[in-house]
C-alpha cells in the first residue's frame, strides 16, 4: 500500500510504498519515497480560505504550485553553481524535476485535471493522477498525456461537488483508451476491506473481470512504478499473492492465507 501526505496543502511532501507485513516502517517499505504528493481543488480552497489565506481560489491552488516548481528550478540552478545552501524542501521538489520520484496529485474535478495535465507538460514531471473522479468527461485528453490514473473511491456518497459526477464508467472510459487504471478505495474514506467490493462493483457496472483484477493487482503495481516486483505471479517476482476459497470477487469467498515475499503471514489481529 502507499501511504500518502493528506490533501489539505497544494504540496504535502514525500510518500512511501510498503508492504503490509512487519512493525518497523523501514523494513516494511518497498519505495521510499515513492513520490511527491500535490492537491487540486476544493480540499486546500477549503483550508486555506476558511483562514482567508491564498489559495482561496483555484487559480490560486495553480499559482503557488508554479511558483514552487520556478523556486526549486531556480534552487537547482543555484546548488550546482555552489551559490546557496542545502534546503531540505526543495532537494525532495528536485527529485520531481529530475524524474527519481513521480508527482502523485490529487485532482478529482476535470477543470483540475486539465490544469494538472497542463502543468505536467510545462515543468515535464512524471506524474499520476489520485482519483481522477470526472476523468471520463476528457478521457481523450487524459489519454494524450501518459498518465495513471488511480480511480476511487467510486462508492462513495456524492458527499461534495467533486463527486457530484463520479462514475463506474470512469473505469470504461480510460481503459477503452489505454490509460492504465488502477481502483482505489481511499482508506480510511471506504475501508480497504472493501477494495475486492469495489472491484465487483465496477464489474457489474461493465468493467471485464479481467480488468477489474488487473485494476487491483498488476495495473496497481503499475501506478506504482513497482511492476517488476509486484502485481503478479512470474519468476523472479516477489511471491505476494492471497488464497481464497473461491473467486475473490465472489461475495461469500473467505480468505485462507495470505503470503508475503513467498511466506505465510499470519494475522496480528
Amino acid at each position: 500500500m502507499q501511504v500518502l501526505p493528506g490533501s489539505a496543502n497544494v504540496i504535502g511532501g514525500e510518500m512511501c510504498t510498503v508492504k503490509t507485513s512487519g512493525s518497523i516502517a523501514d523494513h516494511m517499505a518497498i519505495a521510499a519515497p515513492s513520490g511527491m504528493k500535490a492537491a487540486f481543488g476544493e480540499n486546500p480552497k477549503r483550508v486555506y480560505g476558511s483562514r482567508t489565506k491564498k489559495p482561496i481560489t483555484r487559480m490560486g491552488i495553480a499559482s503557488i504550485f508554479r511558483e514552487e516548481m520556478y523556486r526549486t528550478k531556480e534552487y537547482m540552478e543555484k546548488r550546482k553553481a555552489g551559490t546557496t545552501d542545502f534546503k531540505l524542501g526543495y532537494e525532495q521538489l528536485a527529485k520531481v524535476l529530475r524524474k527519481e520520484i513521480p508527482f502523485r496529485i490529487h485532482a478529482h474535478r476535470a477543470d483540475d485535471i486539465v490544469t494538472v495535465l497542463r502543468l505536467k507538460k510545462e515543468f515535464d514531471f512524471d506524474l499520476t493522477l489520485e482519483h481522477g473522479t470526472e476523468a471520463h468527461l476528457i478521457a481523450d485528453h487524459v489519454a494524450m498525456h501518459d498518465v495513471s490514473v488511480s480511480v476511487g473511491p467510486t462508492m462513495s456518497p456524492k458527499s461534495k461537488i467533486e463527486t457530484s459526477q463520479k462514475s463506474w464508467h470512469t473505469l470504461m472510459e480510460l481503459e477503452m483508451r489505454g490509460v492504465n487504471i488502477a481502483i482505489t478505495t481511499d482508506h480510511p474514506v471506504i475501508a480497504i476491506e472493501h477494495l475486492l467490493v469495489s472491484a465487483s462493483k465496477a464489474i457489474t457496472a461493465g468493467l471485464s473481470e479481467k480488468t477489474a483484477m488487473k485494476a487491483v493487482t498488476s495495473n496497481a503495481a503499475k501506478h506504482l512504478g513497482l511492476e517488476n516486483r509486484i502485481g503478479h505471479l512470474a519468476s523472479g517476482m516477489d511471491a505476494d499473492f492471497a488464497i481464497w476459497t473461491d473467486h475473490p470477487f465472489h461475495y461469500a469467498s473467505t480468505h485462507l492465507s495470505t503470503w508475503i515475499n513467498g511466506e505465510k503471514i499470519e494475522p496480528t489481529v
